[in-house]
């Protein structure tokens, strides 16, 4: 097998730039008739694909994206009554963020929407490279947080 250079991960790092950016460019269209955006249906699906109900920093972490920008989103779903809060036992102040069943009816009609073109993409690109796809991103991912998310601070350390 020859080696991948630096010139294959930028190339692959510039197609998943234009993947994501047709990825929300076809999901606003794809579900504006729902009175969603693209941004609400990454928030909604992560509570709806998660096992429990999530922290705000939580669905950010998992997203990739800043605990701001997804406490507006959340903040926003919650006005339209797509989200609720929860206590959580683990925090005081962090509240657990969950589906309510309108929200639960958003994420399954934006999943409709978009059914044809998952579909499509089933059949044209198969399991396999979609697998291999899938955990090679996610082999991606895990390297650039190790490399780049500090260290957790031991309590010997801050002690010294």
């Amino acid at each position: 097998m020859t080696p991948a250079s630096p010139s294959d991960v930028r190339a692959l790092a510039l197609a998943v730039f234009a993947a994501n950016g047709r990825l929300v460019s076809a999901g606003n269209e794809l579900v504006a008739h729902l009175g969603l955006t693209s941004a609400w249906w990454q928030v909604l699906a992560a509570l709806r694909y998660a096992p429990a109900p999530l922290t705000v920093a939580s669905i950010a972490r998992t997203m990739g994206l800043t605990r701001q920008a997804v406490q507006r989103i959340v903040d926003l779903l919650a006005e339209r009554g797509l989200v609720d809060f929860h206590d959580n036992p683990h925090h005081r102040r962090a509240k657990l963020v969950g589906l309510t069943p309108a929200g639960a009816d958003a994420v399954a009609g934006a999943e409709r929407a978009v059914a044809p073109i998952d579909r499509a993409i089933a059949e044209r690109i198969g399991a396999p490279r979609l697998h291999d796809a899938i955990a090679t991103l996610q082999e991606m991912i895990a390297l650039i947080t190790e490399r780049l998310d500090p260290s957790p601070i031991t309590s010997h350390e801050k002690d010294a």
